[in-house]
């Protein structure tokens, strides 16, 4: 039998996972298009992060969405 402590650090570290899982797509969102934008000879660092916030606006919109999921309001 599952004592409560038990469930509870279960569920803690489910959150856990979850959340290092929301992070590592802001992460790569974000990485992926400061790296394209410096390909291709842009370095002005107000440019990068410019297309760092603009990467990580569709993942912060996922997860407001309440019909996505994995990662939005409807997940469990």
């Amino acid at each position: 039998m599952v004592s409560a402590s038990q469930s509870l650090n279960l569920k803690e570290k489910t959150m856990k996972a979850k959340l290092i899982a929301i992070a590592s797509t802001y992460f790569r969102a974000a990485f992926a298009a400061v790296t394209a934008l410096y390909l291709a000879g842009e370095t002005s660092p107000k440019a990068l992060a410019s297309a760092a916030l603009a990467a990580v606006a569709g993942p912060v919109l996922k997860a407001l969405d309440s019909s996505a999921t994995e990662f939005g309001r409807g997940s469990k």
